[in-house]
């Protein structure tokens, strides 16, 4: 039998059944006589429970909440929320993982009634106590379990170089986080989800833990951003005395490979004076240049050999033994032969010389000397 049907019209009733972690609701419904409230419900890790309708859209109704959870009597909201002097909510003790049955009404007009399993809308408490423990490049975060099952533990981390937060998730609150750097520091915060496949997909997330920072396990006040990590600094070391031996190693061998594929051109500037600091570079002025200075070299060292021949020409013979007279550049031989060459008539023949007499040729005159004769030139 079921009870009275009063001022506060119940909902119709709903099949709720828990098979592990899993559950299974059926033909849940509402009763309300006028237009139905927008409702928010939270279930505050089984320990509270809030209700709030119409809360961004005040009507400026005096609503009333009553309810009641599986096997107990209807009863009043403890503790409304109140807007503009209105309530806008009500916040509950829950009772364990159960169904609660709630009505919203007007004075003694039904507005709303419903009946719920409080678990679909979880939202779990934040982890608290986390423990930090670090192991060579890992860190591993731990902290106690809530009571309840169906729930993943998820631990952030960010150091000062990175712009977004990096997640990991376990079953269990020991979730550890490898491929760390020793020398930097890092930000942590820890929070509860639940699983879809346990509790639906209404309920909410706990709100995010304080958020820790840690260098090599040791707590930090805040995380501040160093230029340069050891390990960079010492990577950055390599790489430049690398270079610094390398780079001339480099030098050497590419001067030598493009002396093999480019031949060394040389420079006209060595090889051709004057051709383009008096000639700009205008082959033919600077050759006939060059022919005029050699002419003129030559003619200076013939006078050089002239100035040699000015010199008198002296022809010395013992005066016993001296049988032909010397030669006179102003003598009437002299004469004769510049006769000869004027009228182009040819030389005579040259007459043999006298037994033990030997002819001498200087300058174009000829001369019988015998063995003690000398010539001063």
């Amino acid at each position: 039998m079921g009870a009275a049907p009063g001022p506060w019209a119940a909902a119709a009733a709903t099949a709720v059944f828990l098979l592990g972690d899993f559950y299974f609701s059926f033909a849940a419904g509402d009763t309300a006589t006028g237009e139905a409230l927008p409702l928010h419900i939270i279930n505050f890790n089984f320990e509270t429970v809030q209700v709030t309708w119409n809360a961004s859209e005040p009507t400026g109704t005096n609503f009333t909440f009553r309810y009641r959870f599986h096997g107990d009597n209807y009863s009043q909201c403890p503790s409304y929320l109140l807007q503009h002097g209105l309530p806008v909510g009500c916040v509950l003790r829950a009772k364990g993982d159960s169904v609660m049955d709630f009505s919203i009404g007007n004075g003694t007009h039904t507005v709303l009634s419903r009946n719920i399993w409080i678990s679909s809308y979880l939202k779990p408490s934040s982890p608290r106590d986390l423990q930090f423990h670090w192991r060579e490049e890992a860190i591993t975060v731990t902290c106690p379990n809530l009571p309840y099952r169906g729930l993943r533990y998820e631990v952030q981390h960010k150091s000062v170089f990175d712009e977004e937060w990096q997640s990991t998730e376990e079953d269990t609150c020991n979730v550890t986080i490898r491929a760390l750097d020793a020398d930097r520091c890092y930000s942590f915060r820890a929070r509860v989800t639940t699983k879809e496949s346990s509790y639906g997909p209404d309920t909410y997330p706990s709100d995010w833990s304080e958020v820790a920072h840690r260098q090599r396990g040791e707590p930090r006040d805040a995380c501040q951003k160093t230029p340069f990590s050891s390990k960079f600094v010492l990577v950055c070391g390599t790489v430049a005395a690398l270079i610094v031996v390398l780079l001339p190693l480099s030098v050497w061998k590419l001067h030598r490979v493009k002396r093999l594929l480019v031949p060394r051109v040389p420079d006209p500037k060595v090889t051709f004076p004057g051709l383009f600091e008096s000639h700009q570079g205008n082959f033919q002025e600077w050759i006939k240049d060059t022919q005029n200075i050699a002419v003129l070299n030559k003619t200076g060292e013939d006078r050089e050999q002239e100035s040699l021949l000015e010199g008198p020409l002296v022809v010395q013979l013992p005066a016993a033994k001296a049988e032909t007279p010397v030669a006179s550049t102003t003598g009437p031989s002299h004469l004769q032969a510049v006769r000869k060459e004027a009228t182009g008539d040819p030389d005579p023949l040259p007459c043999p010389p006298a037994p033990g007499k030997d002819l001498v040729s200087l300058g174009g005159f000829t001369f019988v000397v015998n063995d003690n004769a000398y010539v001063t030139l």
